[in-house]
């Protein structure tokens, strides 16, 4: 079985993190702070690559089973995934001929086809006969637009040579044009502007046969965007992928309006913060089936009565008129509570709740 580490919480959605021909799992390091916060995220070695061995493993779809073996040893029956160069072509493989595996895909710096199947032939003979070290410097002007990782490229020289070889040998048959229109999952495809390996055309390929693809174009990126442009790759991932637990709601609740102004407001400091309710309150509680959101926006409205939270009962009468309470109903809540938490607290209640009810109706709030 192939190497591969897990990072992330247990109870986030599975994203498998998939390497380039000659990287290993540090490859996607940079990404993963980011990724490991809301995703259960698992990342593997290629064969011969890092702490995998060189299984025999010569066939794009021989390397894809490999991928679900380690997949369903973790117990992930379906999977995001995000793959680099081959590891782009693994996840395609597995999107075309595995169906419901894959709950999306994201092909960075990828292909359909990687040249004529020769090349990879040769590449595979020079490498059983004398190593990767003939590689390193045509490969490091390949992979980066600015200065070489140099860890990266060890990690190249370090590789086994006949796993690398039958990489080799699996990129040589590799060819899934045909077989584009076959991906049904939401498909991220990300190019680097100033990649040799896969240039922009090879994206356009893949996002023009690949029904609904969204395409990315990063500049200053060669074949190994994640490491020449992290924070762009980052971001573009991040807007692929399914957003955090809870915020489809919080956005249904509250209003797109409100939650785009928490968001931008957010800073390193808050982040976690931001992360915390949106997914234990609105992932967890307000997703709860024992209570319809109506009933709960009235417990919500007696409970910030109760506190004296005003700015906060602004938001959730706002709320309760968008889960279908009428003005009417709002009034009975803030009554019930004059009795079960005071009339000063109510008196305050109403004032607000006035206030709000008073206000114009803004578009997206």
């Amino acid at each position: 079985m192939l190497h591969y580490r897990l990072d992330g919480p247990e109870q986030g959605q599975p994203l498998v993190l998939a390497p380039s021909l000659g990287t290993t799992t540090r490859l996607w390091e940079p990404q993963l702070p980011a990724l490991a916060r809301t995703f259960r995220v698992l990342r593997f070695d290629l064969p011969g690559h890092g702490g995998s061995k060189a299984l025999q493993a010569g066939t794009m779809e021989e390397l894809a089973k490999l991928v679900l073996d380690v997949a369903a040893a973790e117990g992930m029956e379906s999977f995001h995934y995000a793959g680099v160069s081959i590891g782009g072509a693994i996840g395609a493989t597995l999107a075309a001929r595995h169906p419901g595996r894959l709950r999306s895909l994201a092909m960075i710096c990828s292909s359909a086809r990687f040249g004529e199947p020769g090349t990879w032939r040769e590449r595979a003979e020079l490498v059983r006969a004398e190593g990767t070290a003939p590689l390193l410097e045509a490969t490091a002007r390949r992979w980066f637009a600015g200065p070489p990782d140099r860890a990266l490229l060890d990690d190249l020289r370090d590789a086994d040579p006949a796993g690398y070889a039958a990489c080799c040998d699996a990129l040589s048959g590799y060819d899934l044009r045909g077989e584009l229109a076959d991906i049904t999952v939401p498909t991220l495809v990300v190019a680097g502007r100033e990649d040799p390996a896969t240039p922009p055309p090879h994206a356009r390929e893949l996002a023009d046969g690949i029904p609904g693809a969204m395409l990315v174009e990063i500049p200053g990126a060669a074949h190994l965007a994640t490491a020449d442009q992290p924070a762009r790759v980052t971001q573009a991932l991040l807007a692929h992928l399914p957003a955090v637990p809870g915020m489809q709601v919080r956005r249904e609740v509250l209003g797109d309006a409100h939650v785009d102004r928490a968001v931008a407001r957010t800073t390193g400091f808050t982040r976690d913060f931001q992360d915390l309710i949106t997914r234990y309150a609105w992932g967890e509680i307000w997703t709860r089936p024992g209570l319809d959101r109506r009933t709960r926006s009235c417990v919500t409205l007696t409970a910030l009565v109760a506190r004296g939270h005003l700015d906060e009962l602004a938001m959730h009468v706002r709320a309760a008129l968008r889960n279908g309470l009428t003005p009417d109903e709002i009034g009975e809540v803030l009554l019930q509570s004059a009795v079960y938490c005071g009339v000063p607290a109510a008196n305050a209640a109403f004032a607000v709740a006035q206030r709000v009810l008073a206000e114009p109706e803004v578009p997206g709030e």
